[in-house]
């Protein structure tokens, strides 16, 4: 019997948020640890169709990098990375529009509706969601590297994804962006998904990671954090390697119009349903003040 009361206690502490959240948009960017296997994409795939049912409109954006270096591997096309990014050239372009476009997008679609879901699966090519243009990251010398066909986000056509809300479907994005001339840019995850985040002004904006949060400097979990602390910590090197990019993606949307930001660790089972449902949470909050 005690089981049985944990369970509804449970399902009273969510209730406030399930009754604050309904019908409003959270973003979730999917990828690292939370994507290494089929039962981890599996769990995922039930606690969004869970977001939906309860009214919750999710947006996925999804990434897919392991899965492209083993394909570029089994066709023995070389990987070179710049300054942390993969350098795409038109060859590995192909690969990975076929990994990220097709594989990975229609897994995680297909999941999500085998569990009761109304997902539908697209890239930012489509009906030019995603407009991109060439990455021009400065190198040592001050000269742009050449990373191939990689991109930034220029713009968002939010209209795209909110017609799809409408009519009750989930997006589930590829992070690839389309050009002025028709051409794909291989574009960031966390990147491509702050930008939908901010072109949405989402409700929240969800990156998955491999690590439990944002740190503090005696390497303990920072519960929440506002946007002016946060650049703080970047500035002081309490915020370091890696984390950095992911906080400053979360900055990015804040700043474009995001509620609230949450770092949390995808290797945890449910981790976006204890975020979103409990009083404390599990990862890191940014707010914007």
């Amino acid at each position: 019997m005690q089981g049985y009361i944990q369970k509804a206690e449970t399902l009273i502490e969510a209730l406030p948020y399930i009754r604050e959240f309904a019908g409003k948009t959270v973003v979730i960017k999917y990828g690292g640890a939370a994507m290494r296997d089929e039962s981890r994409i599996a769990s995922f795939a039930e606690d969004i169709v869970l977001l939906q049912f309860v009214g919750i409109r999710p947006v996925i954006v999804h990434g897919g990098g392991p899965q492209i270096d083993r394909l570029l591997e089994r066709l023995s096309i070389p990987t070179e990375r710049r300054a942390g990014l993969r350098v795409t050239t038109p060859e590995a372009m192909e690969v990975v529009e076929m990994v990220l476009g097709g594989t990975v997008n229609k897994q995680i679609t297909a999941l999500i509706n085998r569990f009761g879901g109304r997902a539908i699966g697209l890239s930012g090519k489509d009906a030019s969601l995603i407009r991109a243009r060439r990455y021009d990251l400065p190198g040592p010398d001050g000269k742009p590297l050449d990373l191939g066909e990689v991109g930034l986000v220029e713009s968002v056509d939010a209209t795209v994804i909110s017609t799809l809300e409408a009519g009750g479907f989930m997006p589930v994005i590829a992070p690839i962006g389309v050009g002025d001339n028709g051409e794909a840019y291989n574009i960031n995850g966390d990147t491509a998904a702050a930008g939908i985040a901010g072109a949405l002004k989402a409700e929240k904006f969800i990156l998955l990671t491999d690590v439990p949060g944002v740190l503090d400097g005696e390497k303990k979990l920072i519960s929440t954090m506002t946007r002016t602390a946060a650049h703080a910590a970047i500035a002081d090197g309490t915020i370091s390697g890696g984390m950095i990019p992911k906080v400053e993606c979360g900055l990015e949307a804040l700043a474009g119009g995001v509620h609230k930001v949450h770092i949390i660790d995808g290797r945890v089972p449910h981790s976006v349903l204890l975020e979103i449902f409990t009083d404390a949470g599990i990862g890191t909050e940014i707010t914007r003040a």
